[in-house]
């Protein structure tokens, strides 16, 4: 069998998309009943960060504990691929010790190369281009609260970053509309929504892209290793804070979510995460079980 990697949504065809999200909601529920599911016993999952993150970490090494296996945490400061090895040769040797990869890095050509010379399954956990793990997590949530996203409108807010484009994808792969409110100079992948322009609009006008929306997001306006542009960003994206008010112009059962961290007064109102509407933290904790679902499907199969 070839092996399969998670690189961007795309490498899944909707059905296992689907498969996915619907088999994370089961674990979901098989370890709140206390269920020990240990499929994963001696296997191994390689975690190399290039990029930090609190929610990355915890959900694939919580996850692999759970399922019986080892996460093994690697840093720029632990491997030879922060001192100049190829990634090729990086790619090579670690995949010859573990059972998956996951990388969160900043260039996703290093996804790309990696997975061209792994033995193994690689998946992305966040380049500066998509962030489909995420994605996961946000459709399991939603069909969990609101049934299929299918036909249902979605509104990003802010930045056309990778968040935004795997919103993209996302509307591809699970058939939503998608409409996408960003300052003029802050537009996703231009190639990737002529690709979708059955189904993706970009708007300047954040009330006119959330109108009737079932699901609104956004995400801060500067990203990691944007810090230097925190300033000119927060005076450039002055109007598209999602607010109360603005979730008002949406769906009367719209749903907002935010990947975190949050950042409110900016990108959100100061009450926005205590607003009923807002699922982020229910949000935040499906990475645990969709990326358990995730490993279960490419270390094992279909479940």
């Amino acid at each position: 069998m070839s092996i399969r990697h998670f690189l961007t949504l795309l490498d899944m065809t909707p059905a296992e998309l689907q498969g996915i999200i619907e088999r994370a909601s089961k674990l979901k529920q098989m370890r709140n009943n206390g269920e020990i599911y240990e499929p994963l016993k001696n296997r191994v999952l390689a975690m190399i960060f290039e990029k930090a993150s609190t929610r990355t970490r915890v959900s694939f090494e919580s996850g692999m504990a759970q399922f019986g296996g080892h996460a093994m945490f690697l840093s720029p400061r632990d491997t030879q691929l922060g001192r100049g090895e190829p990634v090729e040769d990086s790619a090579r040797v670690i995949s010859s010790m573990v059972d998956a990869v996951m990388i969160r890095t900043f260039s996703h050509e290093v996804v790309e190369t990696f997975a061209a010379y792994s033995k193994v399954p690689v998946i992305n956990a966040l380049t500066d281009d998509f962030h489909p793990c995420q994605l996961l997590a946000d459709m399991q949530t939603f069909n969990e609260l609101r049934g299929s996203i299918k036909g249902k409108t979605v509104t990003w807010v802010g930045d056309g970053n990778n968040m935004c484009n795997s919103y993209i994808n996302a509307a591809r792969q699970f058939d939503f509309k998608l409409s996408v409110a960003c300052p003029p100079d802050f537009a996703p992948n231009e190639e990737l929504v002529q690709q979708n322009a059955d189904r993706v609009s970009v708007f300047n006008n954040p009330e006119e892209a959330v109108s009737g929306a079932h699901l609104v997001c956004t995400d801060v306006w500067a990203s990691m290793g944007q810090e230097d542009e925190q300033r000119q960003r927060e005076r450039q994206f002055r109007g598209y804070q999602v607010t109360p008010a603005l979730m008002d112009l949406a769906a009367d059962d719209a749903l907002f979510m935010h990947c975190l961290p949050a950042h409110r007064g900016e990108e959100i109102s100061e009450d926005m995460m205590d607003d009923p509407r807002c699922v982020a933290f229910h949000q935040a904790e499906n990475r645990l079980h969709a990326q358990k679902a995730l490993l279960e499907f490419l270390l094992i199969g279909p479940r």
